[in-house]
């Protein structure tokens, strides 16, 4: 939910200028026991810590009845397609009902589907048939908001006395000074909003409703009231609301906003941590009263024992845009109150979206090799969850990429990365084939309301929304029968396209087939252990994926230049308890890396990737 800007702005006291957190300075060393936790190959095999879970923006996937826009039959029909990938499970953005100010993320009816998307029993049949590939369906459950077309809202709003009256934050405000521009007529005289809390995507975040004389609070837009999670009536319907689809047979969910779900009582002013104004045109304040609260821990405690009640080893996945790696460890919770199962590590992933242009920021190695350490590190026994895309940033293709030259290879480091991990991988829709951001260069383009509201300096989303890319057909690249699709297909689609890239020996798409296979195949990347490698190497990053001792299975080696320069490498393995140095290429994308038997020393081209087996 958080749009691509908001990190380095509500953290800019613990972010860099250029959006790198400040932990270089900052960074301590893990201990010889933090390092031998993480070499140590696990022996739980919960499935969703060794999962690819796929995120499907369901507007872009697959349009089944040819009105332009993805739906739920559409997914069904692809179902094949992810199985193959060696998808695990799909997580499917909001489709409850919506009026679609923020496309989806307002939700009116939080157990009913949207009809743009299908049905109930489309719904059903999709759950269904994705059973039958092995594929799980976690969904997206917004618990921050409700939109402002929701019968609770409507309820709400319409009196101080309703039932529902304290479902909502509701404020009086407080007396308007002498000079105040759009005050509003209380029962009391002229008040204006009661604190300078800023809406994240744009002015205050205070709504005025006139029948019942008082403000109501936004933390996104106006159209998205939040709820009072104070009131412990939100918490039963909400929990009611994902009972609902637990009991059809969901995976879990991921949620949006969480760290977003409660706000300061007092209502306090915000800190400005700096002068002039955002890409909205809003006062710099933190988010210290409306972020993170410590209560948030409470709920996301009784809520984990609701979901853990239903078999199956149900998920439930955080929205956590955090300032460092040790900030996610709280999320987890304690073995005895546990809380999220995955919070996600956006540390590795989203450290270059810096500065209100979004401008990029290159790979950068010592950043890589310092918070991959951390997520595997400084969690204490807790799994991390990685990701590099999603619906709310731009693609990771543009944003580590270096223009265009390296961008195909640099592609396949993150995709290693994600996949060769010791982490359960999140990815995006689109990603596996290298689907670039294909952002409006006009703003009667735009249809995200960020772009709308913020154009020029915020362009919006819509550049990471666009639609899937099956074919090399036009008009719609198999996406759709209609010409006229919600967001134009992307102009690369003649070649960046499944069909093609199917058919492609050395596609990024097969790249990540056989990574997917790895990883789900072999012990040492299912399973193992991760030892970081050739540590002070300025160039290269290097890690080993180890097995248990005795094991008939090999380590795996893994090698990744980070320049476009080539390189050689001189590797070390003991500190990973291997003693051979005898390898074979399971995986390279370089011909001459192809036929390597040593890893003492051995010769990376330009952003080239290395998957080795130890022999």
């Amino acid at each position: 939910m958080r749009k691509r800007t908001q990190i380095p702005l509500l953290l800019l006291t613990l972010l860099t200028p250029a959006g790198f957190a400040q932990t270089a300075s900052t960074y301590t060393p893990p201990t010889v026991a933090e390092i031998r936790a993480a070499a140590t190959p696990t022996s739980d095999q919960t499935w969703w810590k060794h999962a690819v879970i796929y995120e499907i923006y369901p507007r872009s996937f697959q349009d089944s009845n040819g009105d332009g826009v993805g739906d739920l039959n559409g997914i069904t029909q692809r179902l094949e397609y992810l199985h193959a990938l060696g998808v695990d499970a799909i997580w499917i953005a909001p489709m409850y009902p919506s009026p679609q100010i923020d496309f989806g993320y307002d939700i009116s009816n939080y157990t009913a589907i949207d009809s743009q998307y299908g049905t109930l029993a489309d719904f059903d049949r999709l759950l269904a048939a994705a059973k039958a590939h092995n594929i799980r369906i976690v969904l997206d459950m917004v618990l921050n908001h409700t939109s402002d077309k929701h019968p609770w809202f409507v309820e709400s709003a319409a009196s101080r006395t309703n039932p529902r009256a304290d479902w909502f934050v509701w404020s009086d405000g407080k007396p308007a000074p002498a000079n105040a521009v759009n005050a509003h007529q209380g029962p009391h005289g002229l008040v204006v909003p009661p604190n300078n809390w800023i809406a994240l995507f744009g002015g205050s975040a205070w709504e005025w409703v006139p029948t019942r004389g008082q403000f109501y609070y936004h933390n996104f837009y106006k159209q998205q009231p939040d709820l009072n999670w104070r009131n412990p009536a939100v918490e039963q319907a909400m929990f009611s609301s994902m009972r609902f689809w637990l009991d059809r047979g969901v995976a879990g969910f991921r949620l949006d906003a969480i760290t977003d779900l409660l706000e300061d009582a007092a209502l306090r002013d915000e800190p400005v941590y700096a002068p002039g104004t955002n890409a909205q045109g809003d006062p710099n304040v933190s988010d210290t009263y409306t972020n993170m609260l410590p209560e948030v821990h409470e709920v996301m405690r009784r809520l984990s024992t609701m979901v853990s009640k239903y078999p199956g080893d149900r998920v439930l996945i955080g929205e956590t845009y955090l300032p460092d790696t040790a900030a996610i460890r709280p999320w987890y919770g304690t073995p005895a109150q546990p809380e999220l199962q995955l919070p996600m590590d956006m540390m590795v992933g989203f450290h270059s979206e810096g500065g209100a242009s979004g401008s990029n920021v290159a790979l950068n190695l010592t950043h890589f090799r310092q918070t991959l350490t951390e997520m595997q590190t400084e969690l204490d026994s807790h799994w991390p969850l990685l990701v590099f895309d999603n619906h709310d940033n731009t693609r990771s293709w543009d944003r580590f990429g270096d223009g265009g030259a390296h961008n195909p290879q640099i592609a396949r480091i993150i995709a290693t990365i994600l996949y060769t991990s010791r982490s359960t991988a999140l990815t995006y829709y689109g990603a596996e084939i290298g689907m670039s951001t294909h952002t409006p260069t006009r703003r009667e383009d735009v249809r995200d309301p960020i772009g709308l509201t913020g154009w020029p300096r915020e362009k919006g989303r819509d550049g990471e929304r666009t639609p899937m890319q099956w074919t090399p057909a036009p008009p719609a690249a198999g996406f759709s029968t209609n010409a006229h699709t919600w967001l134009p297909i992307g102009n690369d689609f003649p070649t960046v396209n499944v069909a093609t890239e199917t058919a492609g020996p050395n596609s990024l798409l097969n790249w990540t087939r056989t990574l997917i296979d790895l990883r789900r195949g072999n012990p040492a990347v299912h399973d193992g252990g991760i030892v970081m490698l050739d540590t002070t190497n300025a160039s290269v990053l290097s890690y080993a994926r180890t097995v248990p001792a005795g094991s008939k299975f090999h380590p795996i080696v893994v090698a990744l230049n980070f320049t476009a320069e080539t390189q050689t490498v001189h590797l070390d393995l003991t500190p990973a308890g291997i003693t051979s140095t005898t390898a074979k290429a399971l995986l390279a994308d370089a011909a001459d890396l192809t036929s390597i038997t040593t890893l003492s020393t051995f010769t990376l081209p330009p952003y080239a990737s290395l998957v080795a087996e130890v022999q």
